[in-house]
This record gives C-alpha cells, structure tokens and sequence, in this order.
C-alpha cells in the first residue's frame, strides 16, 4: 500500500467515531499508521482500530482525558512508544452545549472551556514539542466563530480562542516548517448536534446552508486530508467549509 501519508503517523484526538473516525481509516487509506485517541468510549476505538487494520495499516488506541495536560502529554508519549515519531495531530474533540447566558452555571462554563479552549491549547502545545518537521497540526472549530446565534456562548466562546491559538502556533513553529491551521464546519449531522435542538432548529440551520443540509463528515475529512497532504502552503488559517452557513 502505497499513499500520501506513506510512513507517516498520525494522532487523532477524538480518533474513535463521527468525525475522527472517518479521518482514522481516511489516513490509513493514504498509508499512514494512527493513534486513535478515545475518552470513554473503547468500543467504539477498538472498532476503528480494527478498521484501520482491515486498511493495511497500523493503529493503537489510547485512553485519556485531554482536559488534564499530564494525559495530553500521555497520549504523545503512548504515540512515539508505539510507531517512533509523529507528522500528524488532528484535535476533533469538542463538547456542544445550548443553553442561555442566564441559566448556565460556573460548574458548565468550566467544562465547556476545558474541553474546547484547555485541552485545544495543550494539543497544540504537545504537537509543536513533539512532531517531526514538516508536520501538520489541525484542529476543529467551528463557524460560529464567523456567525452567531443565541444560546451556544460557552460553545462559540470555547472554541473562539482556537483561531488565536493556531495564529500563534503557525509563526512559532514556522522554523521547523510545521503547519498549524483549524477547520470550522457548519452544523454537523452527528450526534452531538442533536439533543441540542429542537426539530424546527434542526430545519432552520438546515435552511442556512446550500442544499438544505447539514453539514456531513464526509464533506469535512477530505478538507482536513488535504490539510494533513498537499496543503503545506496553507499555515495560521481558519477556514470555513460550511455550505454558506455563515453568509445569510
């Protein structure tokens, strides 16, 4: 098997479904070994390890709570032990929360920001220490930071540092020509979107968009491949592959 990630390794926070897993067995297709990051749920991880696998390729599965820096730097660890150095980190971690500034509570707001800002920075942080030069670090956003609506502040607040962050990295990690950039989608079909909504939202943000879709998987992973690829050129940018969510 022969790809564009040919003998390169790749570490996918979030690596075990939706989003993450597509890009697990994507990376593999384009030979890369991968290290699937999960928090809880191991089946789902074993699944796409075992997906990779089927592939041709390597993967490992790791467990950890990457709002604790320690486990962060446990999963870079766990990724060099098992396959000697890194190209790639993808973060597409990430916890939604809909709920009015007026009834969230402290305990929300700090999961909320150590989940999308926290653990965000210290992947950064651990991809810049430890992967290779000419590597890629790519983190999910959202395109909430280009629109807004009522009831997602500690969501879009969470996730707005992400374009600073990955500024920041782009010029300090230019040296060794690592690239570093985030990818906002619109409101994806997963999941995670739903119990957020009620069925005349879901039709709303669906309306916002070109097809009157939400945003699939499948429209984000080529996007974040290229990026992982041939997309060296492209380093401290935000983009927004959403369908024209953000443009009404």
């Amino acid at each position: 098997m022969t790809g564009k990630l040919q003998d390169k390794v790749a570490v996918i926070g979030g690596g075990e479904k939706n989003l993450g897993g597509l890009l697990a067995t994507t990376f593999a297709a384009d030979g890369a070994k991968v290290v699937v990051h999960y928090h809880n749920d191991s089946s789902s991880a074993e699944n796409t390890v075992k997906a990779v696998q089927q592939a041709g390729s390597q993967a490992v599965s790791v467990q950890g709570d990457l709002t604790q820096v320690s486990q962060v730097r446990r999963l870079f660890d766990q990724a060099v032990d098992s396959f000697g150095g890194i190209d790639v980190a993808v973060n597409t971690t990430g916890m939604v929360l809909r709920k009015p500034i007026l009834e969230t509570t402290e305990e929300e707001y700090d999961q909320m920001f150590g989940i999308n800002a926290k653990a965000a920075y210290f992947f950064i942080q651990e991809a810049g220490r430890r992967l290779n030069d000419y590597g890629k670090i790519i983190s999910l956003g959202t395109s909430l930071l280009a629109a807004f609506t009522d009831g997602y502040s500690t969501y879009a607040g969470g996730k707005a540092p992400l374009e600073h962050f990955t500024r920041a990295a782009a010029k300090e990690f230019a040296d060794r020509h690592i690239s570093v950039n985030t990818v906002a989608p619109g409101p994806m079909d997963t999941p995670f979107f739903y119990p957020q909504e009620t069925p005349e939202r879901v039709e709303f943000h669906k309306s916002m968009a070109m097809g009157n879709q939400l945003t699939r998987i499948e429209d984000i992973a080529p996007i974040i491949e290229f990026l992982a690829t041939d997309g060296w050129w492209f380093t401290g940018q935000t983009m927004f592959p959403n369908g024209g969510y953000t443009s009404r």
